[in-house]
């Protein structure tokens, strides 16, 4: 396999629309309302992406090979103050049959360095506590911080904060592998 990691760019917007919107079809399925599955768009989602990407305010790295893109995670600054937590993981993504392979941890290491170069110290994410990558952010080393319902499609769902406290392990953890 042919892997690069880079970070976007506007012209990868559509990609990063069609890996998330994909993705979300798959992992939230029996999770989410298949009517809220199903009313996901792609358009909409590519503008939102080139809008952020243009913003230049968050980090966001693709992972590619000469398939095209399959995965790409995404963050910046911590939206909602949680503890001394400073930055946040807002998506990562990857398509169902490039899971297990290695590339959601390179990606959310190549993440956390950037947000580290950008002077943050430590990083949370927000999962669905039914989401099954839940252990995948634990195999990072991220711990349980909080919880809040939240409401997707009509459904009151349970989300968890997992959190990073300190960039400079989650990093150093990469080195040992």
């Amino acid at each position: 396999m042919n892997l690069t990691i880079r970070k976007a760019k506007i012209e990868d917007a559509g990609s990063i629309a069609h890996v998330q919107v994909e993705t979300w079809k798959t992992t939230y399925a029996g999770i989410v309302s298949d009517a809220f599955l199903a009313s996901l768009n792609k358009e909409d989602r590519m503008r939102s992406w080139q809008e952020q990407i243009l913003a230049d305010s968050i980090s966001i790295f693709l992972a590619e090979d000469e398939t095209g893109i399959f995965a790409f995670a995404a963050g910046g600054e911590v939206r909602e103050k949680l503890d001394d937590y400073d930055a946040e993981l807002y998506a990562i993504y990857l398509l169902r049959e490039r899971q297990r392979q290695g590339v959601g941890r390179i990606l959310g290491l190549a993440l956390a360095s950037a947000l580290q170069a950008r002077g943050f110290t430590s990083m949370l994410v927000w999962v669905l506590e039914q989401n099954p990558s839940v252990s995948f952010y634990e195999r990072l080393g991220a711990v349980q911080v909080a919880r809040k319902i939240i409401n997707i499609g009509g459904a009151d769902l349970q989300e968890l904060a997992l959190g990073w406290p300190s960039l400079d392990r989650l990093i150093a953890s990469g080195d040992q592998d």
